[in-house]
């Protein structure tokens, strides 16, 4: 089986990828993860380098390579940015959207000090705001289930994806 989850920044991608791989007995894969491994640096640090146009091009090529693997993948919050990587995650069967309400993920953006995201460091919560809302329609685009986390737990995300993929499965 295959899980993809898309959603904005901070709507909790890797943390419910990483429990629900767990809690299924499956691989985890983060593409962000996948994509500092294969340019050995920082995304930030290949952002300023680079550029986020070179970045999204590598980040299509791990996407088409990663979406023939099986298990949990949780994808950058821009990934749907490119229409090529659009056109791959609606082939595939369980695109979970993790929506999560503005004011949600700015405060988890600025409580997370591990996650360093080069577009939230650039910009003021208003310009992220906009940004959600000129992405929002993509993800709605892409997911075959749409999952609202907002003042949820992890543990009660991860259920309801649970239930809502065995239920479509």
């Amino acid at each position: 089986m295959q899980i993809v989850l898309v959603g904005f920044m901070g709507s909790g991608k890797t943390t419910i990828g990483g429990l629900l791989s767990q809690k299924m007995s499956q691989t985890f894969i983060d593409t962000d993860e996948t994509i500092t491994t294969r340019i050995a640096m920082s995304i930030q640090e290949y952002f300023d380098i680079y550029g986020e146009d070179t970045f999204r091009q590598v980040e299509t090529q791990v996407l088409a390579e990663l979406s023939e693997k099986k298990g949990i993948l949780a994808t950058g919050g821009g990934v749907v940015t490119n229409k090529e990587n659009r056109m791959i995650l609606k082939q595939l069967p369980h695109v979970v959207y993790l929506k999560t309400d503005p004011d949600e993920f700015i405060r988890r953006l600025k409580a997370d000090s591990t996650n360093v995201r080069p577009l939230f460091l650039s910009r003021s919560s208003e310009e992220m705001i906009d940004l959600f809302h000129q992405r929002e329609a993509y993800y709605r685009e892409v997911a075959s289930h749409i999952i609202d986390t907002t003042e949820k737990t992890p543990e009660q995300i991860v259920q309801e994806i649970i239930k809502e993929v065995g239920d479509r499965n």
